[in-house]
């Protein structure tokens, strides 16, 4: 596995990183939208490759949707399409391609067959970088004659928005793979993670899926609805989260000794007592029922674009406040 590299400064914000100023997206859905959405606003020239008939007006609409968002964060929105194109074809989509971002579904075979395409038609500098939540990119580029080129850059949903990416190199992509990586996501406002090793569904998601499955086994047991549980995490561990992470806070919550004090004393009551009563919920049709219509109930009244406008509002001032992010108000005084 290749060792660990440092990351070089990034750009200014709003400028194209470095000298990749083409990128090409695959797979126009939410992902797809989202990227095309960040490289645009940093002065990228993008292409969009999805084969699907209506794929210029789904994407033109999501970006419409992102663009209040990429201006309160202080990234130049005005005639941000102008350097937008469509190409189904794609090998040609990817010819003059500085960066190829692909975010097709979830099939190996599938994710295979785009990237023997991709890696026959773009240029031997372009940074080749898949989306996948799940799929090692060792798997995805068994039959490709440069395996080396390829490496994972999964974000977590919405790229434009939260920072984390994940770069995750296969067995066989090379340091200098890995370290452009890292280079071009800093470069665009990410913070990039250079996992140390490949595991199905990288870091995020699996903590993500295990706190779900605890969520969902706690209202289909009846013990908190799922307005009552979203209430829960936000006022607690979702806050705490935000500023400290899992370790840090129990290393806080520790005292002076910090994290082995909290292990000792607390840590295995919790491995001993409430870990083997942790539910296994299945997604079966009585379950599914029970979750849909609680979200409905719950939901109901908003669209998920006002609904997620919302959530960015929220996100972009909760990012402030942990200076993540500039500020707008602040250089808008200036």
């Amino acid at each position: 596995m290749p060792s660990v590299p440092e990351p070089t400064a990034s750009s200014l914000s709003g400028t194209a990183p470095d000298s990749r100023k083409r990128a090409a997206i695959v797979g126009g859905g939410v992902i797809g939208v989202s990227w095309a959405a960040l490289f645009l606003a940093h002065g990228m020239e993008v292409v969009v490759s999805d084969p699907r008939p209506g794929i210029e007006e789904t994407v033109r609409a999501g970006l419409a949707e992102i663009t209040p968002t990429l201006d309160e964060l202080g990234l130049p929105t005005e005639h941000l399409t102008d350097r937008l194109a469509f190409e189904a074809d794609l090998a040609t989509a990817v010819a003059d391609a500085d960066v190829v971002q692909e975010n097709g579904p979830e099939r190996l075979d599938l994710k295979q067959e785009i990237w023997r395409t991709v890696e026959e038609a773009a240029p031997a500098h372009a940074l080749l970088a898949t989306s996948t939540s799940s799929i090692p990119a060792t798997a995805i580029a068994a039959g490709l004659s440069q395996p080396e080129r390829l490496i994972v850059g999964h974000p977590f949903n919405p790229p434009h928005l939260v920072p984390l990416v994940e770069v995750v190199p296969g067995e066989k992509t090379s340091p200098e793979v890995v370290r452009e990586a890292v280079d071009f996501y800093t470069a665009l406002g990410k913070k990039p993670q250079v996992l140390h090793k490949e595991i199905p569904g990288f870091v995020a998601n699996r903590l993500q899926s295990a706190l779900f499955r605890e969520c969902v086994h706690l209202v289909a047991e009846g013990v908190v609805t799922e307005e009552e549980l979203d209430e829960i995490v936000t006022s607690s561990i979702g806050l705490r989260w935000a500023v400290a992470g899992p370790f840090r806070t129990f290393h806080l919550g520790g005292g002076p000794e910090g994290l082995p004090h909290f292990i000792e004393h607390l840590g295995r009551a919790m491995a001993d007592h409430m870990w083997p009563a942790l539910g296994n919920p299945t997604l079966d049709d009585t379950t599914v029922a029970l979750l849909a219509d609680q979200a409905r109930d719950t939901f109901g009244d908003g669209t998920v674009a006002e609904l997620a406008a919302a959530r960015d509002r929220a996100q972009i001032a909760l990012m402030r406040a942990l200076g993540e992010t500039p500020d707008r108000r602040d250089a808008d005084q200036a």
